[in-house]
């Protein structure tokens, strides 16, 4: 209780001193003994995004975890400066866990040390940071469920798009947010992908910055230049790529990632690839999170690959409910850019469209299983940490993962 000169505040409310003998109760603390945990989105206001963070949000607030911790949500925006503010700022309010997607793979990692040296955990979801303490759960080097060579969004959908043009044609590539970790790794292995074509030609390279909107004006200006082009290869934001493109008449293949109208599009014949990027991916690195606190930082590896996301114009199926069942990946009678990969068998296995569309609490959420099976293999440590491990070096990886010849980590002759 604060004094006043008439009286007593008693938790907002003055109570008046009617004897100097009278005892106070003090204010309640609604947050008093418990853990805080921050969830810092770098933007909002695009599907993904939004659908992220209720599911980590989902998690964080599900029964099991009920009256354990104190759950707070940060936008820290687009600008550097202010997402290292807003982590500096969690640490001094004591955070216990910081659950982020970082802006910088390099720029917050001098701010993340801080935090860890101090019992901050740090798990950061879909792009990445290099700080050692800090945990990556990502699917940018991931591989496909069903063929774990198969790695990587960006060279994957690339090899995707040389196959749907046999090997020769005019391309757009359609990158996401500059200086993440994500954009830069979908490039990287996506160009080397297409360099190895010599009848593939990149004549127009923009930044839809994982927005639809963006994407589709972006596109037009492309497509007003180079109105003869073959193909689009595009990171999140294919839902305007498709609509810049019908704008004009024109049908070509596209390689994107899982918006809802383009996965419509696909099951109506459009030729393309949908794969990359899972808002599961925040709520399951909230599981890790509380599994970390719950068992210490050995409980996990510090480096979890998502599986690959995989649909064509020949898989691509609605929903006739709200669960993807018998093969089916999207929801029809959803939003054109909602994004469909909400689900994760193995490692969220209680999501559902409810919790991705409002953040509700997801009702018997098992304990999260052993998640060995998706630690990042030793060779693609360079693409997350910028370096590889004791006992290996920077080397073209072959014969462990396609396509072979990208560099990667190689294992040290003994």
């Amino acid at each position: 209780m604060k004094r006043l000169r008439h009286g007593w505040v008693r938790c907002g409310v003055v109570v008046a001193a009617v004897a100097t003998t009278l005892t106070m109760a003090s204010c309640a603390d609604p947050d008093a003994g418990r853990d805080k945990i921050f969830l810092d989105l770098s933007y909002s206001g695009n599907n993904w995004q939004d659908e992220a963070a209720n599911l980590a949000l989902a998690v964080a607030n599900s029964p099991q975890y009920a009256g354990r911790y104190v759950v707070k949500k940060q936008i820290s925006g687009t600008d550097i400066a202010k997402q290292i503010s807003d982590l500096q700022s969690m640490i001094a309010a004591e955070a216990k866990l910081v659950v982020l997607y970082p802006l910088s793979p390099t720029a917050l990692n001098p701010t993340i040390r801080q935090g860890c040296e101090r019992g901050v955990t740090f798990v950061v979801y879909d792009s990445t940071v290099r700080e050692p303490c800090a945990y990556n759960v990502a699917f940018i080097t991931g591989a496909k469920a069903d063929d774990p060579r198969a790695a990587f969004f960006g060279a994957q959908t690339a090899q995707a798009l040389v196959q749907l043009l046999d090997g020769k044609g005019r391309i757009f590539m359609n990158r996401g947010v500059p200086g993440t970790s994500t954009d830069r790794v979908h490039y990287d292995t996506a160009k080397a992908v297409f360099d190895r074509y010599p009848g593939i030609t990149v004549v127009s390279e923009y930044y839809g910055k994982w927005d639809s909107a963006v994407s589709q004006q972006e596109t037009a200006k492309a497509l007003a230049a180079h109105p003869d082009v073959d193909g689009i290869w595009s990171q999140d934001g294919e839902v305007g790529v498709i609509k810049a493109l019908q704008a004009v008449g024109k049908r070509i293949p596209v390689t994107g990632e899982n918006g809802n109208y383009f996965r419509k599009m696909l099951s109506q014949g459009w030729p393309g690839v949908s794969s990359g990027s899972p808002p599961a991916q925040a709520g399951v690195a909230m599981r890790v999170g509380l599994r970390i606190l719950a068992e210490g930082p050995d409980s996990v590896p510090h480096n979890i690959e998502m599986p690959l996301p995989w649909v064509t114009t020949q898989t691509a199926k609605p929903c006739p409910g709200d669960e993807f069942v018998d093969g089916c990946n999207f929801f029809p009678d959803e939003s054109d850019t909602f994004v469909t990969e909400i689900f994760q068998k193995d490692l969220l296995p209680q999501s559902s469209l409810t919790a991705a569309k409002t953040g509700e609490p997801m009702a018997a959420l098992t304990p999260l299983g052993d998640v060995s099976a998706f630690a990042q293999p030793d060779w693609r440590r360079s693409y997350t940490r910028g370096r590889c491990d004791s006992g290996w070096s920077a080397g073209d990886v072959t014969g462990v993962q396609d396509p072979a010849g990208l560099p990667g980590c190689v294992q040290d002759r003994q």
